[in-house]
């Protein structure tokens, strides 16, 4: 019956059926009269008639002729047709202004669903810098998202309404989506003033409303990965509240993500508060199916470090047989890794998650201008120094390579990091 609804009125299908009809059956007969099948006797007897009577002589050439000719105008027909079928299909489906590169967006889907599985672990503007980079090169990619962020907006609805902090999930969300930029604009949109809505970010908004009316936050991204057609998945790492805390060199305790970095002192170690937490079992998949995972970029303490602190996550890591890479970040991060060179960064990942967490870093080679070496150094900030020797002593093997962008600030760019980070999966990739 379904079948049927096809050639209801109006649909704008039942002409162009017919046509597509009419080409199959010119298709069928012009071949048969190229090969000279027999059942067609009577249609060669009359080309035979005709170009009898007006050459005075006949050849099979002329049969052949007359079914290529019959032919070609079959499979004219049939392509006339198909296109307005699929045109009547994509006009409603597809929005306006986007029918023209259909071919271009079955070829795009395709290539991108053929790229490798990527997991990315992280959080904080890092991680959805990366992701913007790497959604052109790969629709299998899933964020594994920390949940511990308290401060800002997040950090108000985690505790007015008992959520897990939307904020880094919805930045990783406008990142791998795929829709207008009036909707990219419209989730980050944060609201001014003085009334309560002040500070809040309407993305932060529609997820905590999606994750009332869906039950969850899980399902809350699944539903809302729809609404701004996101290639691939972003997943938190726990759907418990939980509270990051810090423990310095010397014994120190600063309890929340947001106040760590406020602490003077070095950080020994973190730890999640509850210690016991569960973690996403899509998140723990998707590092087991992975052909590559990768931690970062992003702050080392508050961005990286709570994702493997959530149970499971740093033994699947060391489990998984995937290519893991840690991008180092650039520069250091005042209160966080002041000093800390890049095998500094390295160990304080293994310290919390194991060995076998990293198989290699990527680090950049860029030279930073003066004018911007001069800016970071009134704010207590350096680049972060590549000591080869020790990295290599941990048995991590790293890769340089230009991956940052200097035009107001030293940031990480995002094609020149995926480029990178596709590169190293495919030559170094396990197999």
């Amino acid at each position: 019956m379904h079948l049927m609804k096809w050639l209801y009125p109006g649909m704008g299908f039942k002409r162009w059926l017919l046509v597509f009809a009419i080409g199959t059956l010119c298709v069928g007969l012009g071949v048969a009269l190229i090969f000279n099948y027999k059942y067609i006797d009577s249609i060669e007897e009359a080309i035979f008639r005709f170009v009898y009577t007006w050459r005075g002589s006949y050849s099979y050439g002329f049969t052949a002729i007359a079914g290529a000719l019959i032919l070609g105008l079959g499979s004219a027909l049939m392509l006339v047709a198909t296109r307005h079928i699929i045109r009547a299909v994509i006009t409603v489906l597809m929005p306006e202004g986007t029918s023209t590169r259909l071919v271009d967006l079955v070829y795009e889907k395709t290539r991108l669903s053929r790229g490798p599985a990527v997991t990315v672990i992280g959080g904080g503007h890092g991680l959805s810098v990366l992701l913007r980079g790497i959604k052109e090169l790969t629709s299998n990619v899933t964020a594994v998202v920390t949940v511990a962020d308290d401060g800002g907006s997040s950090g108000r609805l985690r505790e007015e309404l008992g959520i897990i902090p939307p904020g880094d999930l919805r930045n990783c969300l406008v990142a791998l989506a795929d829709t207008e930029p009036l909707m990219e604009k419209l989730f980050q949109h944060r609201f001014e003033g003085e009334s309560n809505l002040a500070g809040h970010s309407f993305g932060n908004l529609f997820l905590a409303a999606m994750a009332e009316v869906t039950g969850d936050m899980e399902t809350a991204l699944r539903e809302s990965s729809k609404v701004l057609a996101v290639k691939g998945r972003v997943l938190p790492a726990s759907k418990e509240s939980v509270r990051l805390d810090a423990i310095l060199e010397d014994g120190t305790i600063v309890e929340g993500e947001s106040h760590i970095p406020e602490v003077p002192g070095r950080i020994r170690r973190v730890r999640l508060y509850p210690q016991d937490v569960t973690p996403v079992p899509s998140a723990l998949e998707a590092i087991r199916t992975a052909d590559a995972i990768i931690l970062g970029p992003g702050s080392l303490y508050t961005s990286i470090m709570p994702n493997l602190l959530v149970n499971g996550v740093a033994e699947e890591l060391r489990k998984s047989r995937a290519l893991k890479i840690y991008i180092c970040n650039v520069m250091t991060q005042p209160g966080e890794t002041d000093g800390y060179t890049a095998a500094m960064h390295a160990e304080a990942i293994i310290k919390h998650a194991g060995r076998g967490a990293i198989d290699f870093m990527l680090v950049n080679n860029a030279p930073i201008s003066d004018e911007l070496r001069e800016k970071y150094a009134a704010e207590g900030i350096a680049p972060v120094v590549v000591d080869e020797a020790k990295i290599n002593a941990l048995g991590i093997g790293f890769v340089a390579a230009d991956i940052i962008n200097q035009s107001d600030a030293v940031r990480h760019d995002p094609d020149k990091l995926s480029r990178n980070i596709m590169r190293m999966i495919y030559d170094l990739r396990v197999s």
